[in-house]
């Protein structure tokens, strides 16, 4: 005969487990981005014939660790949409221009975090406020942890991150050429991040 309550129990058990938030290796307090290995890119469908993957040069990525509970962590993400890099110079100045970024008038596209939630030990749901264009909108991204470890060469307490989102960009006052050109933008962020002194 099968114990259906132990075997309840025993799955709820594991649940709970599962979802618990795991201690991360490294000190907690404020880490900072390391500029030279940090990339924030976007990808839009360009009328179904391709997928541009557009990035940012200047940008700042502030994190405030718990340790013992990730999920009390919080993150700040900090862009200059005037450094915006196609790799192409016209299309830089179009996406500049008032009908995109508006970088004259619009200096900065900011997240900041509201809630973290551990979905392994190594991943987790980062939910939080984009601001573009003076467009507010939660939004969640799915992070990963690469690595939490000392920095072979710094000698300082490092973090590499992974994390990706998409969402619409006419929501956020993006929204020329929509349905030709895709609204659904995918955001990707790889950093990696070192503890301050």
């Amino acid at each position: 005969m099968i114990n259906r309550t132990g075997s309840f129990v025993f799955a709820l058990l594991l649940l709970l487990s599962s979802s618990a938030s795991a201690a991360i290796s490294s000190p907690s307090g404020a880490y900072v981005l390391e500029n030279t290995h940090g990339y924030i890119t976007f990808s839009y469908s360009h009328m179904g014939f391709s997928h541009p993957q557009v990035g940012f040069n200047t940008f700042t990525v502030d994190m405030n660790l718990n340790a013992e509970d990730p999920t009390k962590s919080t993150v700040k993400v900090n862009i200059d949409p005037g450094s915006i890099d196609s790799r192409v110079a016209e299309f830089d100045d179009h996406l500049k221009g008032e009908k995109f970024f508006n970088t004259a008038v619009h200096k900065a596209i900011s997240f900041e975090s509201t809630s973290i939630t551990m979905t392994s030990d190594t991943t987790a749901k980062i939910t939080g406020n984009l601001s573009i264009k003076g467009n507010v909108k939660p939004v969640t991204l799915d992070a990963k942890l690469n690595k939490a470890a000392m920095h072979p060469m710094r000698k300082v307490a490092m973090l590499g991150l992974d994390a990706t989102t998409t969402v619409k960009r006419s929501e956020f006052g993006l929204g020329e050429y929509v349905p030709m050109v895709g609204d659904d933008v995918t955001i990707s962020i790889s950093v990696e991040l070192m503890k301050s002194p």
